[in-house]
């Protein structure tokens, strides 16, 4: 039967998650379409697909013992020269971020694995492009900010294709909490609202997005 690959993740919402998307394709990262915009909860992860009822049982427990908490996002950052990443940065609701990715990868449960690296939680906006490229994502959101209560997280799998497809969402506390699905055209509006010009002064943007209910 072989494995699947699976991850764990937060979605942006909407409309920044389409937002950054077609920003990051726009850079010339290839990887940008079969990617929702996310901040990792579990890096992508080999498992027998027979431990896939384990894996959602585990998911519902931790989500069950979460509760919703506010997410910003705010200006950019880099792993360069360690791995060529920029992202934009977690500026709160990096501490639930973690001790979520520990829960998640918790000894006792099906997907217990150690990372080869320090979590650090951030949403990936351009990888392993040429670094002019990088340059101009560094540069081009450092003025970007989004704010919403991250209210679930959910579990994907990566096609042979390379795309991440979400199997299915955990609401925490055992509420209903989803986020517009990405892929639907931009407002029109979302320039203004979700990104800064570089060099413009930065106000704040505080919206939160509520968890649909449909």
């Amino acid at each position: 039967m072989g494995t699947v690959t699976l991850g764990v993740s937060i979605a942006v919402p909407e409309p920044y998650g389409c937002l950054l998307q077609e920003r990051r394709a726009g850079f010339g990262d290839p990887a940008a379409h079969g990617i929702p915009t996310h901040v990792t909860l579990l890096p992508p992860t080999e498992a027998d697909p027979a431990l896939l009822p384990a894996v959602e049982a585990h998911l519902t427990g931790v989500a069950a013992r979460t509760r919703a908490f506010p997410m910003r996002l705010a200006g950019t950052g880099t792993f360069r020269p360690v791995s060529p990443v920029v992202f934009v940065n977690v500026v709160e609701g990096g501490a639930a971020c973690s001790r979520l990715q520990k829960r998640i990868r918790g000894a006792s449960g099906p997907l217990a694995r150690e990372l080869p690296f320090s979590y650090h939680p951030h949403v990936t906006v351009a990888h392993a492009i040429a670094d002019e490229a990088m340059d101009r994502a560094y540069t081009e959101l450092s003025g970007f900010e989004a704010g919403w209560t991250c209210a679930s997280f959910a579990l994907y799998e990566q096609g042979a294709d390379g795309v991440w497809r979400k199997l299915r969402e955990y609401a925490f506390g055992g509420g209903v909490g989803s986020v517009p699905a990405q892929g639907s055209p931009l407002d029109d509006a979302v320039g203004a609202i979700g990104v800064i010009a570089p060099g413009a002064p930065a106000a704040p943007v505080e919206t939160a997005v509520t968890p649909s209910t449909s």
